[in-house]
């Protein structure tokens, strides 16, 4: 196929795409919101818990994240980065892993993360949210909302290499060999 007639297919399956995210979103505005514990959470500075991590905000995303072990958690890390401020705007916005709190913070100023963390040692709110598997926990994103003073999860989605959620997928997606087995690493050089 020459690059116009591709170029062509590829609009418009991208259209197709733009039409089905308006469906996803439409059907989400029907979705009835699940009650949610106020789980707590291990930081350096102390307890927290899942009610305080909304701060003014009546919305808050939770990244479900594997911990520093994982490079494609620490991938998508890196990509929350340089969206953090405009996600932070709208919502609320933190990431939970079941590292330790100083393991997180090390960890993160090592990224140059900004972003706050939380600590899910004993992996009890992941597993309550569906994101722990045979005891590992699992990549993902939940949204909640406080609703009449109780939280509720509004929406979440399992993370997963060529997700929405990491733009590196979608440029690999421009190569005509796509990613061809690439995988992330901590460094590269």
């Amino acid at each position: 196929m020459n690059y116009r007639e591709a170029s062509t297919q590829l609009g418009e399956y991208r259209r197709q795409i733009a039409a089905t995210r308006a469906k996803m979103r439409e059907v989400q505005k029907t979705l009835e919101p699940e009650p949610v514990a106020d789980h707590s959470f291990a930081t350096t500075d102390g307890e927290v818990r899942l009610s305080h991590l909304f701060g003014a905000k009546p919305d808050l995303f939770v990244i479900h994240n594997m911990g520093k072990s994982c490079p494609y958690c620490t991938m998508w890390a890196d990509g929350y980065n340089g969206t953090y401020d405009h996600l932070a705007d709208r919502a609320a916005f933190v990431v939970a892993s079941p590292d330790a709190p100083d393991v997180q913070r090390s960890f993160a100023e090592s990224r140059g993360w900004r972003f706050p963390m939380v600590s899910d040692p004993d992996k009890s709110f992941a597993a309550a949210m569906g994101y722990v598997e045979d005891g590992n926990p699992l990549p993902g994103v939940s949204v909640f909302k406080k609703a009449n003073g109780a939280i509720v999860r509004v929406s979440d989605t399992a993370l997963a290499p060529g997700d929405d959620f990491c733009s590196a997928w979608h440029f690999f997606d421009l190569l005509p060999e796509g990613a061809a087995g690439w995988g992330p690493r901590f460094s590269y050089g």
